[in-house]
């Protein structure tokens, strides 16, 4: 008999995001599927967030939560939200994002498609994100419904483009973020750890979520490395070293990885930042691929270190 009190939890780390968050809790009244509950985990806000969601608590159909805490990281909050889940599924909705209208029923209805015997195998359901106007971002599915691993998706089947859904919490819980790690950690490092421990996510050509382009987005930030080098190093690090059993379908991939391998860490050695322990390059394939793409490596930090010294003078 199952103990979770709903199917779904909606966790919504937040940041000073009162102005964008009725977005989320607008789309959320309006889903034509109810078992859920809001987890909204505030990192810190110095805005009216409390007051706001205050309000709500008091006039939702379905459960909201608010917890707080110091200023961490969103990875941070995203985990906190995850442990005070009480649903089955996680669905980790941005404080300035909305979802479809049958994006919980859409999700529901694939979950419980496959049989219960081989829902062990599996983590996630996932479909598309479209732009308000409803144009899909980036790349649909070779097929309406493919069961996959999020590796096979990405060097496999080379579908590129922000994708959304749902994962099991239990699973969430034994992959958390790596809080320990300062600053931006790329999401797919927690899905291609999770891929690799040998789970499949359920693939569908449905759009789940609204997604609206912010600024401020942290994807948006230090495009050119040098703010969230850590986190791309770590990425980078992550294709070169223990993805390689994928390098026959997409090796362009893992040579543009190389690259990115050395860029970054050029960046973290002029910030004088250590690299973690135990991140070591492991076996030939690695140090060759590496090795080969040094050099491109390094004219991309020089151009990254060129681009931004103008500014810097003219400041």
């Amino acid at each position: 008999m199952s103990t979770w009190r709903h199917l779904f939890t909606v966790v919504t780390p937040t940041y000073n995001r009162a102005h964008t968050l009725e977005r989320v809790y607008l789309s959320l009244g309006e889903q034509s599927f109810q078992d859920f509950e809001w987890v909204i985990v505030d990192d810190g806000s110095t805005d009216n967030t409390q007051e706001v969601v205050m309000g709500w608590q008091q006039e939702a159909s379905f459960p909201i939560h608010y917890v707080w805490q110091e200023n961490q990281h969103k990875k941070t909050a995203f985990n906190r939200g995850v442990n005070k889940a009480s649903g089955e599924l996680v669905v980790a909705l941005d404080s300035d994002d909305s979802l479809d209208t049958n994006a919980l029923y859409a999700m529901a209805t694939a979950w419980r498609d496959i049989p219960l015997a081989d829902r062990d195998r599996f983590v996630a359901i996932t479909g598309l994100c479209a732009r308000p106007n409803g144009h899909i971002v980036g790349d649909m599915y070779p097929r309406d419904l493919l069961d996959a691993s999020s590796l096979d998706m990405t060097f496999k089947y080379h579908v590129k483009g922000e994708k959304f859904g749902c994962l099991r919490t239990d699973v969430l819980r034994m992959f958390p973020f790596p809080e320990e790690i300062v600053g931006f950690v790329p999401e797919s490092l927690v899905w291609r750890a999770i891929a690799r421990a040998g789970y499949l996510t359920r693939f569908v050509n449905q759009v789940f979520r609204v997604y609206h382009e912010s600024d401020d987005a942290l994807s948006r930030q230090g495009r050119d490395g040098q703010e969230h080098a850590l986190g791309l190093w770590l990425l980078a690090h992550d294709t070169v070293v223990e993805c390689l059993p994928w390098f026959r379908y997409k090796p362009q991939a893992f040579l543009m990885a190389a690259v990115r391998y050395t860029r970054f860490s050029l960046h973290l050695r002029h910030n004088r930042q250590a690299l973690p322990a135990g991140r070591e390059l492991k076996g030939w394939a690695s140090r060759m691929l590496v090795g080969t793409m040094w050099p491109l490596g390094l004219l991309l930090y020089l151009r990254d270190r060129f681009l931004r010294s103008p500014a810097r003078h003219r400041a």
